[in-house]
């Protein structure tokens, strides 16, 4: 019998997943696993290499050759493709316009699933995405779907560019978040939904503290 304990976030763009799961990770002492930088990361070296994110055989060969790491750093978890740091740089505007496309095909979130099931094995772990408690970790001890309304998740990534010193614009942020809400929602592999044993947790009005203070109350009762 394993003390190792899972929960599982999902939810739409900008809901706030990977904020409250990194708060929640170091109050409860549970590794963290952001799904979604791992995408970022491929879509960031098929960038940087020129390789056209719809190909999905040659995405799948650029996965099988780096390794996606995490690390935890003074300021935060840093995101690692083999030696090199690309924490800020899967964030830019470029990434997050292919990222959805990217995380699209069935072999590359085959792989994706495989690397990241592994990682829950070895220890608790908290871990957000578009199908963490659908696909990834369907036994996990706790899901919550996360969701906010589009103007307000609009306004967070809005404000969250903006504090980086990156290059904002609002009815761009909104237009591009609507457009993943239906790609993620209606793509033909994994597509984005809540389990149904699932809690859904609206933060629409929330802050932060809120989320992470209702999440906390929820994994006492279930563990």
């Amino acid at each position: 019998m394993t003390n190792r304990k899972q929960i599982a976030i999902d939810g739409p763009a900008s809901a706030g997943k990977s904020t409250v799961a990194k708060i929640l990770a170091e109050k409860l002492g549970f590794v963290y696993c952001d799904t979604g930088a791992m995408y970022r990361s491929l879509t960031l070296v098929a960038l940087n290499n020129k390789v056209e994110t719809n190909q999905e055989e040659a995405l799948l060969d650029l996965l099988n050759g780096i390794s996606i790491t995490f690390k935890q750093m003074a300021d935060g978890q840093h995101v690692f493709i083999d030696d090199q740091d690309v924490t800020t740089q899967i964030r830019g505007e470029r990434v997050t316009s292919y990222v959805s496309e990217v995380s699209s095909f069935k072999s590359v979130r085959e792989e994706m699933v495989r690397r990241q099931q592994k990682l829950a094995d070895k220890e608790s772990i908290i871990m957000d995405g578009r199908d963490v408690g659908t696909v990834i970790l369907p036994d996990a001890d706790l899901k919550v779907f996360l969701v906010a309304s589009v103007d307000e998740r609009a306004e967070r990534r809005f404000k969250e560019n903006k504090s980086k010193g990156m290059t904002v614009d609002f009815s761009g942020i909104k237009a591009d978040i609507i457009r993943r809400d239906e790609y993620d929602m209606t793509r033909k592999n994994s597509p984005l939904t809540q389990a149904n044993d699932a809690i859904l947790v609206d933060t629409t009005g929330l802050s932060i503290a809120e989320v992470v203070l209702e999440i906390e109350k929820l994994a006492k009762r279930n563990f």
